[in-house]
């Protein structure tokens, strides 16, 4: 797991690589999930792969048949043929940007 460092020349200023070489993003979305929000119910599956930010709060995201939790500053990259779904897992709302990432070879 990355640590957040200050780049050289600056100040005040912490920084962590969330993700590396994850493809081409074709869309993002920022989702403000409720105590017990999240979905979709059922899980599902499709062609686009994710990369979920926990900007706030904290999410557990179901892939399959294990639950992975992402906390505040941590991100998770998600194959969209995996069977998933997201949902907050704090006792407040979670914050969670959510970046829709092509599948190599489309």
């Amino acid at each position: 797991m990355q640590t957040f460092i200050t780049p050289p020349g600056h100040t005040g200023f912490l920084a962590k690589t969330l993700f590396n070489g994850i493809g081409t993003v074709k869309w993002g979305a920022i989702g403000y999930l409720s105590k017990d929000g999240g979905g979709p119910a059922g899980n599902h599956t499709h062609s686009d792969n994710h990369v979920f930010i926990v900007v706030k709060g904290e999410a557990k995201v179901i892939l399959g048949e294990k639950s992975i939790i992402v906390k505040k500053n941590e991100s998770l990259f998600v194959d969209g043929m995996i069977p998933h779904s997201i949902w907050n897992n704090a006792d407040t709302e979670t914050v969670v940007v959510k970046l829709s990432v092509k599948r190599e070879g489309e």
